[in-house]
């Protein structure tokens, strides 16, 4: 029988802390949420190696160490309202559900979204089923915007959900190259700083707009 619980604090030990990410709310919600939980049946042996784990067609759950520098980086606060967009089956959400006030969950794909909103019924995540570009307005504006997967620009309809003041965490695709990036939104305009390298799939509709030429 798998000792997931092990596999656990052994992915906190070599792939969290060793990343420079030592804030006790991170480290306390990773050793607590069921990485198993939140991926395929197929990949829960998956679930704690230190990569990706495929969701879907170019879907995925971010690796550890991904997720806890970009939360490190955010300092989501208690009081504050998240938008996940891309949330999968809800690893992510579960886990800033531990950091966080009120958190929204935004999925596309179907089954992804019904097993998210059956797997986070106990963490008080709200899950919006929708096209992860138009995030989730009705329920915002946000203090934090965290985006599972990488993009290669943000769509207006997300940054407009961004509260004046709000911090974005993104991963930015550039070939086979991606970086982290913290965007604050500062007069109403958001503004990028590098955090760290990492990559992912580019997620549906954030997509950089191509030139047309004939």
């Amino acid at each position: 029988m798998t000792d997931f619980a092990l596999r656990r604090t052994m992915m906190v030990d070599t792939q969290v802390r060793p990343s420079d990410v030592t804030k006790f709310p991170i480290i306390e919600a990773m050793l607590a949420i069921p990485r198993e939980a939140f991926v395929p049946p197929a990949s829960r042996e998956a679930a704690y190696v230190g990569e990706n784990v495929t969701l879907a067609a170019g879907r995925v759950v971010l690796e550890a160490r991904t997720l806890a520098k970009m939360l490190d980086a955010l300092d989501i606060q208690p009081d504050e309202r998240v938008l996940d967009i891309g949330c999968g089956l809800g690893y992510s959400a579960a886990v800033i559900a531990r950091l966080g006030g009120a958190v929204v969950g935004v999925e596309s794909d179907p089954a992804l979204a019904a097993g998210a909103r059956k797997a986070l019924s106990a963490e008080g995540v709200t899950l919006r089923e929708a096209a992860l570009s138009a995030g989730a307005p009705a329920d915002g504006p946000y203090d934090v915007i965290t985006i599972q997967g990488a993009i290669e620009q943000l769509p207006d309809a997300i940054a407009a959900q961004l509260k004046e003041g709000g911090r974005v965490g993104a991963l930015f695709q550039d070939g086979a190259l991606g970086t982290c990036r913290i965007g604050h939104k500062i007069d109403g305009i958001i503004t990028w700083r590098f955090a760290f390298n990492a990559s992912a799939p580019v997620l549906p509709g954030f997509e950089a707009k191509r030139a047309f030429t004939l």
